[in-house]
């Protein structure tokens, strides 16, 4: 009795167990041979009030159990289910002009790992999927067809381990920046091009009224977590007037080094860019580019380089590396630039100094009224908070097409919260140096413009190379200019400017055959033309103006020679662009058949007028002729007799004058004009 009553526990034990085992058992012949089909409207239901839209599986839903022999230790021996469905779709919103389903897939199958699930991950291992069909779009107010119902923040993470590509369709609308894009997939089963990739896509459709066409290949198969499986992407695409072609691989987005491609970007401004990228470039005629485009990604966030890249902006040189990281408040893109020779014309879109005919090549609207010689393109200010900046660039020579050539650029431009600055802003011209600083604000309705500008040293002879009769001079200019101003274009913020300009002319010489000219001295005017050119020795140039709301003063102007003193008075009005000079030049010495009389500068920048004042003019003239007819001919030289007896400027006390304009250049913050 007692070895029965021993026994009975045991009994029970071994019972349990076996029953435990059987209803173990029954699960797996269960699941194992359970129809999923009839599950499927169940999953429909969930699904379908998880995301806020219609979601169906509608063809055969099958799972079949598989054992991972990777697997190490015990876990080998749990089964993994492969889960297979046919005809999954899933709905747009109401509102898309897409098409009626955001995704349609004709196969998908799913490998899950179960053990993850104790922690709620979903450890998908093979993700396949085959002839998907997707139609997405972006409205202009930035909702789209891919973002569901929010539910909150979910407790489950997802992690994909490996991605399967199949056969597909995709078209994308994106009203914001006017695309329709459609791409069409298709396998690659023979050629050479099967053994490394294993899809071609073609692409067609619209960006902004112009036709998209392009096409590529890429891999068929991405490991999402093996930093050793590289997935190969060549892609060429036309968008309108933009040329964009990649090539290179993808190799674990995941790591430090995702992503490296080869790219190449053209087309006919770099500004149509922006909508595409998101990256705020210049305005700027046809470009061509190609480097390495790398891509790192930090937690969520990628960050961008455009590597060692070389291309042409018109017919200007550039090379570099740039640097964009998606930062907040605002993006931030960083860098050098370097050019061989750049060309001025080629800089005209991007600081609003391009001409009509220039703008009609690149088939933008001629906005420069024919009787404005400042330019009057506006500064669109209203995207600079969309991108910091810090960007260096050097050039080497800077070509302009009717002037000296620039040399040995060196400019620092920043954008910070919508305030650019170059500074410096430093070159070469003429055999000396210019220094300057820009300052624009762009944080009000007018941009807040301020510039500071220093020249020494440029050499009379190579600031007029086309000049003859200059090439013998040796005196140098040096130069200072300190100005503040409001407005959206060059013309309305020189128009509102105010400040100080001075310049000197040191101890050279330079041409008579210009001086005499200026004064109108017909005897050696003649002299000159019929037997060439000689120097006079200059002594020296010192001028300063004070600008007031955009009209600029002489405070003093003298032009001292060997030869002649020449005052110039008057005012340059930069709002109205014209001139309002009196040029006064007085000889030193007696000259004979001399008409030598105050000049007027008049009119306007684009159509000045300058010539003699005709009230001495005519005196001297009728004087001449009334002395011929009535007492002889010899008499009428009389009145065409200069006497000359100006005194010499002071030069040292003219210069150290002047030098008090730069004084106030380089110290002021602000730009005050001074009183008289």
């Amino acid at each position: 009795m007692a070895s029965m009553k021993k026994s009975r526990p045991l009994k029970i034990l071994l019972g349990l167990l076996a029953t435990l085992l059987l209803v173990m058992t029954a699960i797996v012949i269960f699941i194992l041979t359970f129809d999923w089909n009839r599950a499927r409207p169940w999953i429909n239901h969930r699904v379908s009030e998880t995301i806020g839209r219609e979601f169906a599986i509608n063809g055969d839903l099958r799972v079949r159990w598989e054992q991972d022999n990777t697997a190490a230790g015990w876990r080998r021996y749990i089964p993994h289910p492969r889960i297979n469905a046919a005809d999954v779709s899933i709905a747009n919103p109401t509102w898309t002009t897409s098409g009626p389903r955001l995704a349609n897939v004709g196969s998908i199958e799913v490998a899950l790992h179960p053990l993850p699930l104790l922690h709620k991950e979903v450890a998908i291992t093979d993700l396949a999927v085959d002839k998907l069909t997707v139609a997405a779009q972006r409205r202009a107010d930035g909702s789209n067809t891919w973002t569901f119902k929010d539910n909150g923040p979910s407790e489950w993470a997802i992690d994909i381990q490996r991605l399967t590509l199949g056969e597909g369709d995709l078209r994308y609308l994106d009203d914001a920046i006017k695309l329709d894009l459609r791409a069409k997939a298709t396998g690659i089963t023979e050629g050479a091009d099967a053994q490394k990739y294993g899809l071609r896509f073609d692409l067609s459709g619209s960006y902004r009224n112009a036709p998209v066409t392009g096409g590529g290949k890429v891999g068929k198969v991405l490991a999402l977590r093996d930093e050793h499986t590289t997935f190969p992407l060549q892609a060429a695409a036309n968008l309108g007037k933009n040329k964009i072609a990649i090539e290179g691989t993808l190799t674990d987005p995941r790591s430090p080094a995702g992503l490296d491609l080869k790219l190449s970007l053209g087309g006919a401004n770099m500004a149509d860019l922006y909508p595409l990228t998101g990256v705020l470039l210049p305005e700027t005629p046809s470009y061509a580019t190609t480097g390495r485009l790398i891509g790192k990604k930090t937690g969520a966030t990628w960050n961008w380089t455009y590597k060692n890249f070389t291309g042409t902006v018109g017919g200007s040189d550039l090379e570099g590396t740039l640097a964009y990281a998606p930062r907040k408040p605002r993006a931030l893109l960083t860098g050098a630039v370097t050019s061989r020779q750049l060309r001025l014309e080629d800089l005209g879109p991007t600081i609003g100094a391009e001409s009509n005919s220039d703008k009609s090549k690149r088939g933008k609207a001629q906005n420069q009224p024919t009787d404005k010689a400042l330019p009057v393109e506006q500064f669109n200010t209203a995207k600079w908070d969309a991108l910091d900046a810090d960007v260096k660039f050097t050039g080497k020579k800077l070509v302009r097409t009717h002037d000296i050539p620039l040399t040995d650029i060196e400019a620092h431009i920043k954008m910070n919260n919508k305030v650019l600055t170059l500074t410096p802003l430093n070159f070469g011209m003429a055999g000396g140096d210019i220094t300057s600083s820009i300052k624009l604000d762009g944080r009000q309705k007018q941009i807040d413009a301020q510039i500071r500008m220093a020249a020494r040293h440029l050499k009379i002879r190579q600031l007029f190379p086309k000049l003859e009769s200059m090439q013998a001079s040796v005196g140098e200019v040096s130069a200072d200019a300190a100005l503040a101003g409001k407005g959206n274009s060059v013309s309305t913020m020189l128009a509102t400017s105010s400040g100080e300009l001075g310049a000197t002319v040191s101890e050279g010489s330079v041409s008579k055959f210009i001086l005499e000219a200026a004064g109108l001295n017909i005897a050696n005017l003649v002299f000159v033309k019929l037997f060439g050119d000689k120097q006079i020795q200059l002594n020296c140039l010192a001028g300063d103006f004070v600008v007031e709301n955009g009209k600029a003063q002489t405070r003093r102007f003298v032009v001292d020679t060997q030869e002649a003193v020449i005052n110039v008075s008057g005012n340059v009005d930069l709002a109205k662009e014209t001139l309002d000079l009196d040029v006064r030049p007085q000889t030193k010495g007696v000259r004979i058949i001399s008409l030598r009389t105050p000049l007027y500068a008049k009119g306007t920048f684009t159509n000045p007028d300058v010539g003699p004042q005709k009230g001495p003019l005519a005196l001297k003239a009728g004087a001449a002729v009334a002395l011929a007819t009535l007492v002889n001919p010899l008499a009428a030289i009389i009145p065409l007799i200069n006497p000359g007896k100006v005194e010499p400027v002071d030069c040292a006390a003219a210069l150290a004058q002047a030098n008090d304009t730069r004084a106030v250049a380089k110290t002021q913050s602000q730009y005050p004009a001074k009183k008289k």
